[in-house]
């Protein structure tokens, strides 16, 4: 009987939220527990998900966490813990797919948004991005250039002039996120734009923009006129 209530109790949350076609009207844990019937077929996964959530504090974290980190605190088998920490990489990928195959010309910080958007969203340290652009605006290239801590991250310069460089690229366009939450530029953001812009200046390939990423916002300098940014 056990068995039956479980079965209907998924048949009725696949079911709503085929009917909504999104998840907009679930709970974090209800979210939570339909991604877990799919690693947990023959358990109740509501006990779990709350469990989870109690855990960590918010699918973001959670999500975040190491599989590895999750198993030892959570007591969960590692196939749950990497289909949780798979999300963002997936949400990551489905962002991004098509839009450098598309080669949209970028003529704007909305267009440019998007790019970065697909690539820094969710991440919980920063990451320095470069989009390499030909001589018409269109995208050619995403590279990443770094990774580094909650609140910073080091720019090889170097590695981003080769990489202009070997992508024949006429301009270019970077980004990095700042999970911290203020979308601001930070002073070493400004400094490190302005050796970039220089830098490349020195090659003859543009820089059109920097883009921030923080949290479903963004700051553009070549929106708000810094460092002499624009498209």
């Amino acid at each position: 009987m056990t068995k039956n209530l479980h079965a209907n109790h998924r048949k009725r949350v696949r079911a709503r939220f085929i009917k909504d076609g999104d998840l907009d009207s679930f709970e974090p844990h209800q979210v939570l527990e339909l991604l877990l019937f799919y690693a947990i077929p023959r358990r109740d996964t509501n006990e779990l998900a709350h469990k989870l959530l109690n855990e960590y504090g918010s699918l973001y974290t959670l999500m975040n966490a190491k599989p590895e980190d999750i198993v030892k605190r959570c007591k969960v088998s590692e196939t749950t813990a990497v289909l949780i920490t798979m999300i963002p990489y997936v949400y990551r990928k489905f962002l991004s797919s098509g839009l450098i195959k598309e080669k949209r010309i970028i003529n704007s910080f909305e267009e440019a948004y998007k790019y970065f958007e697909s690539e820094l969203t969710g991440r919980p340290y920063e990451c320095f991005f470069m989009l390499c652009l030909d001589m018409n605006k269109r995208a050619k290239k995403m590279l990443q250039i770094s990774e580094g801590a909650v609140n910073s991250t080091p720019v090889y310069m170097d590695r981003i002039v080769s990489d202009a460089i070997l992508y024949n690229s006429s301009f270019v366009i970077i980004g990095h996120n700042h999970p911290s939450g203020n979308k601001k530029p930070s002073n070493a953001d400004t400094e490190v734009t302005m050796r970039i812009r220089n830098a490349l200046e020195h090659v003859g390939i543009q820089v059109l923009d920097h883009i921030i990423i923080c949290g479903d916002d963004y700051f553009s300098y070549a929106k708000n006129n810094f460092c002499h940014l624009k498209y």
